[in-house]
């Protein structure tokens, strides 16, 4: 199960593929990871082919954004969704506030000035909570009162820990719907926290293998082929692929921080 991450899956899926061994990532939402051709890639949630627009046209259509900065982290993941974003948000996307930072950093007084000369209704912010959370902080404390959208990279409990009250009506779309109470339950029990952004996910995938084993399905290419031809709810969704790696059928959620 895996990789995590899409800069990650991208630069071993192939070394995967030649060896016939089945990787299925629970988290790893770049959309070109389905298109390189790798017979043993799969993925557990919608792409960000599907979580752009999905963002985009929430923050159009239902927030009425007549403006929105769209920064990215400079990242495969970040660059990727925030170009299908800014597509779908066309000339809402504001040309003058388009923002590259860096993973890593902490200091966001350049990326802050630029938002508050533009004064957006929304910022996108497209990658991890570890720079999300101080990027909200200091959009916060230079008085920026719009709203600061992001996804899943930054759907984490780290994210409001890290945030604290900056965090407050924060906007988050993810692949990932909200783990069922008797999961949450029995997993804060064998964890002692709660579950992860795609705690649910990496589950159902970890099951679906196993059934695999359990059903004689032992060799590589005998558990490739029970994983592709599998049919089945999990506790996050129902579980098929396409010939390519991606679900069948795909969701998308809007989360709010309270």
């Amino acid at each position: 199960v895996g990789p995590a991450f899409s800069g990650e899956t991208k630069a071993t899926g192939g070394v995967f593929d030649q060896a016939g061994l089945l990787a299925a990532t629970a988290s790893a939402t770049n959309v070109t990871l389905s298109e390189q051709g790798w017979r043993t890639f799969l993925r557990g949630l919608a792409n960000d082919g599907v979580q752009g627009p999905s963002v985009a046209n929430y923050m159009k259509n239902t927030l009425g954004d007549q403006k929105v900065c769209v920064v990215d982290d400079s990242t495969d993941y970040g660059i990727g969704l925030a170009q299908v974003v800014r597509e779908t948000l066309g000339p809402v996307a504001d040309a003058n506030c388009n923002i590259s930072v860096k993973k890593g950093d902490k200091d966001f007084s350049a990326a802050v000035t630029q938002v508050k000369s533009q004064s957006p209704d929304s910022v996108f912010y497209s990658g991890y909570y570890a720079e999300a959370a101080p990027f909200v902080q200091q959009l916060r404390d230079a008085e920026f009162s719009g709203r600061f959208v992001s996804a899943d990279g930054t759907k984490d409990p780290e994210f409001v820990k890290q945030a604290g009250s900056s965090a407050k009506d924060s906007v988050l779309s993810c692949p990932c719907g909200p783990a069922s109470p008797e999961f949450a339950d029995e997993y804060t029990k064998k964890f002692g926290q709660a579950p992860g952004t795609y705690s649910t996910e990496g589950y159902d995938l970890g099951t679906i293998l196993a059934k695999g084993i359990d059903s004689g399905a032992v060799t590589r290419e005998a558990l490739l082929e029970f994983a592709k031809t599998y049919e089945g709810q999990g506790v996050a969704r129902k579980y098929q692929w396409t010939d390519n790696g991606e679900l069948t059928t795909n969701l998308i959620w809007i989360y709010e921080v309270q």
